[in-house]
């Protein structure tokens, strides 16, 4: 099989799934042509996933791989508080792995998410490489003048999350540890089994917040948001900074992982340390005006929402309340050129 050859059976998996009434033309041509209502506005992400940096085919099946490839940019739109609505996917393959059956699990899992949210994949591009590069682009909309922003944080505004922290850094621990994800029903009945395939999907096939941040921008209740993909220090300090105040978060009101914490004792795992510095959660963290609380949901698609802190008139400044002592957070999440990359 060919690149053209698998362009076209990609082009008639798509024609028996749901399909946007807007896209006037999708695989096949130089690009994708997408119909613009006046009271409309495109939200566009893309993100890279690269063999070695971001996973490693020996540990990632591809149909999770295919997941997150998407999942990760569902949760830039969901950030913006945006619907997901086209995609493009761009990846490149080494010959063995292009003459395995890679590249059709790949799709499988990516296409099964986009079905979730009737996301449309409107294209791409296939080219041989000496390693699994993958471009995700992910186009959503939302109402003109709507989207929420990093940069638009006031000083009282209150700080929350959706979900809980730590459990994808948890898994990334465990998989460094030898631990590997398991066929679907055949992980162990033991408690301990349990929480670690647990914390393992949390890293391999995270679940984007999209319902959540379609609720805070339609019903405009975040003044601000940003998904944590680096981890809750980096990107609180990220939001801060573009919006020019400080934050103070209570260590207590963290919504730790639960498979963390039961696992903590057993496999050297420090809740609160990866709750804090832990990445790519994709758990959004985003402010609300304190008149705006009582109007937020208490569930969204099940998933629940943690008020964590405060944003103060202290530029810059990230502060952690952790019983009777104060501290200063530095930003200690992943940085690909950093010390610790």
């Amino acid at each position: 099989m060919n690149e053209f050859d698998f362009i076209r059976r990609l082009r008639e998996q798509t024609k028996s799934r749901s399909q946007s009434s807007r896209l006037s033309v999708g695989i096949g041509d130089d690009a994708a042509v997408i119909r613009q209502y006046s009271d409309r506005d495109f939200v566009l992400t893309t993100d890279l996933l690269v063999e070695g940096i971001d996973f490693h085919p020996q540990i990632t099946p591809p149909r999770l791989l295919g997941h997150k490839a998407l999942a990760v940019s569902m949760s830039d739109i969901a950030a913006m508080g945006a619907r997901p609505r086209w995609a493009l996917a761009s990846v490149g393959f080494a010959k063995d792995v292009w003459d395995s059956n890679f590249k059709d699990d790949f799709f499988a899992g990516y296409l099964g998410l986009a079905d979730r949210y009737d996301v449309t994949l409107a294209g791409g591009d296939v080219s041989a490489s000496p390693q699994i590069v993958i471009d995700s682009i992910l186009v959503g909309e939302v109402t003109t003048g709507r989207a929420v922003l990093r940069s638009t944080a006031q000083p009282g505004d209150q700080i929350f999350v959706t979900g809980s922290l730590g459990g994808a850094a948890a898994g990334l621990k465990l998989i460094e540890f030898g631990a590997r994800v398991s066929e679907p029903g055949a992980a162990g009945s033991d408690s301990d089994d349990d929480a670690i395939q647990a914390l393992l999907l949390r890293q391999l096939s995270p679940q984007p917040r999209v319902g959540w941040g379609i609720v805070l921008g339609e019903e405009h209740l975040a003044t601000s948001m940003i998904d944590i993909s680096d981890g809750l220090s980096s990107d609180l300090h990220h939001l801060c900074t573009e919006s020019s105040v400080g934050a103070t978060i209570d260590a207590a009101s963290l919504p730790l992982d639960e498979n963390v914490v039961h696992l903590c004792g057993r496999r050297a795992l420090d809740p609160l340390a990866l709750a804090l510095h832990g990445g790519e959660d994709f758990e959004l963290l985003f402010t609300v005006a304190r008149e705006n609380v009582k109007r937020l949901p208490q569930l969204v698609d099940g998933i629940p929402i943690s008020h964590i802190g405060e944003i103060v008139d202290a530029t810059g400044s990230v502060r952690v309340n952790e019983q009777n002592r104060v501290w200063e957070l530095a930003p200690q999440g992943f940085e690909h050129f950093g010390d610790k990359s």
